[in-house]
């Protein structure tokens, strides 16, 4: 037995230090310095102490390493694949974070049954006789799933290497403890011991493993940020509890873009991929309401059509209100400058509220125009038709900028039945025989001298 060694840790970055400290050099949080102890005795293989075979690894010319075995394994579900690039890349760890209760469990059992490759899942939350009462509600006829209740990494590495498992699933990372470390579980170094000695069964045996990671008050995952930088992936399942909608989103991807999206549905029998987001987005109504504009935005690859609510009224206050929902509160207020210098339409004196619906934050650019015409068409008391929509930037001087992919934006909105689409004069477009009417503004007068 090693001799024992005392550490300091700071629970929010993981920065070590030698001796207690009030405040932490690296992130300057107060009181998050916590000793532990931390014992490294002789340390083995992920392998069983029988298995003396160890690959020695050499340098290779890049040329000359072999990537034609490595295609990346279909989940057989479409969201999830689109978040991860096209399917779970052999030898990669991928970390799923989201708030109690969302759904990650589910999300991954849900995979676990689906996939007709031998699959191993690790809980150290639930028993097992809980697992199968949830997986009787998603697919009971499942012979391809193992279910494993443990918590300690040597007894996992033990049922791994009797089972063989294809894809390893861990529930949560916060939960294991190795031998190696004398610390409880969660703390910094079981998490970054447990994880590294995932990170080295995974490479050294292509198998991909899955980890589900509990998060802050924050909204951050909980253990030092350096967990984010060992694993591959790492993707977060956000939504609201009260509503029955999941938005799946990566954070980051060293095998795909971080640009996707994927939207799932809560229901008794599991997570319902939603494939046309547009169904959720776009709010069901008989009547024409003022305050409302349908924007073609994208996420990634996927085209999506949003509905933009506005609502002005005169300030109660002396301070008039400013507040978005899902839309960045600067813009909007950059947006109303523009209205106010451009247009001349006196929005100083009035609250100003603007929510985006289906409960998502957008980035995009290009719902600017449509923001403009929601608090127009709220403005004036107006309702603007049903079959519009808008795709543009608006610049600081009104004029109209144009967006990338416009063609992309068009075909959607044109699919889903919309007669006209407002876009930049200045996009360059090279479609023809459109049923959807393509009306081109340069400046926002026009927008307003069209609508109102």
């Amino acid at each position: 037995m090693a001799k024992l060694k005392t550490t300091f840790f700071c629970q929010s970055c993981g920065t070590q230090y030698a001796k207690w400290q009030g405040q932490c050099n690296a992130c300057k949080a107060w009181n998050t310095i916590v000793e532990e102890v931390v014992q490294k005795p002789e340390k083995s293989d992920w392998k069983s102490e029988t298995s003396k075979v160890k690959r020695v690894s050499i340098p290779l010319k890049i040329k000359d390493i072999d990537t034609s075995n490595d295609a990346r394994i279909d989940t057989f579900d479409g969201e999830l694949n689109r978040v991860l690039g096209g399917g779970i890349v052999p030898g990669s760890l991928t970390l799923l974070g989201g708030e109690p209760g969302i759904g990650k469990s589910t999300l991954l059992l849900q995979v676990a049954l689906k996939l007709p490759y031998k699959t191993l899942y690790v809980s150290g939350e639930e028993s097992q006789k809980q697992i199968k009462m949830r997986a009787e509600r998603i697919n009971p006829n499942n012979n391809n799933c193992y279910i494993l209740t443990e918590t300690k990494t040597q007894n996992i590495f033990k049922q791994i290497e009797g089972l063989e498992p294809d894809i390893v699933i861990i529930d949560s990372i916060q939960t294991l403890h190795s031998d190696y470390i004398e610390s409880s579980s969660g703390s910094i170094s079981q998490i970054k011991e447990c994880t590294t000695e995932l990170i080295k069964f995974a490479k050294e045996t292509a198998t991909p493993v899955v980890l589900i990671g509990h998060i802050t008050k924050d909204g951050n995952i909980a253990g030092p940020k350096i967990l984010e930088h060992m694993v591959d992936t790492v993707l977060q399942f956000e939504g609201d509890r009260n509503y029955v909608f999941r938005i799946l989103r990566a954070h980051k991807n060293r095998f795909g873009s971080t640009n996707e999206l994927g939207i799932y549905e809560m229901q008794g029998s599991g997570l319902r991929e939603v494939s046309n987001p547009s169904e959720i987005l776009i709010s069901k109504k008989d009547e024409e309401l003022s305050g409302n504009a349908i924007a073609a935005t994208l996420e990634g690859m996927r085209p999506l059509m949003i509905e933009v609510q506005a609502l002005v009224s005169t300030a109660v206050y002396g301070t008039p209100q400013r507040s978005a929902t899902g839309f960045n509160a600067k813009r909007l207020n950059m947006l109303l400058a523009v209205l106010e210098k451009r247009a001349g339409f006196r929005l100083g004196a009035k609250d100003v509220f603007l929510n985006i619906t289906g409960g998502i934050t957008v980035d995009d650019p290009a719902i600017d125009l449509a923001v403009v015409a929601a608090i127009l068409s709220s403005n004036e008391d107006v309702a603007l038709q049903k079959d519009i929509c808008f795709a543009a930037e608006v610049g600081l001087s009104g004029e109209i900028r144009p967006v990338q992919r416009v063609e992309q934006r068009i075909l959607e909105a044109e699919k889903l039945g919309f007669s006209t689409i407002f876009v930049s004069k200045y996009n360059k477009m090279s479609l023809k025989n459109t049923v959807i009417k393509i009306q081109m503004i340069s400046k926002i007068e026009d927008l307003v001298d069209i609508l109102i």
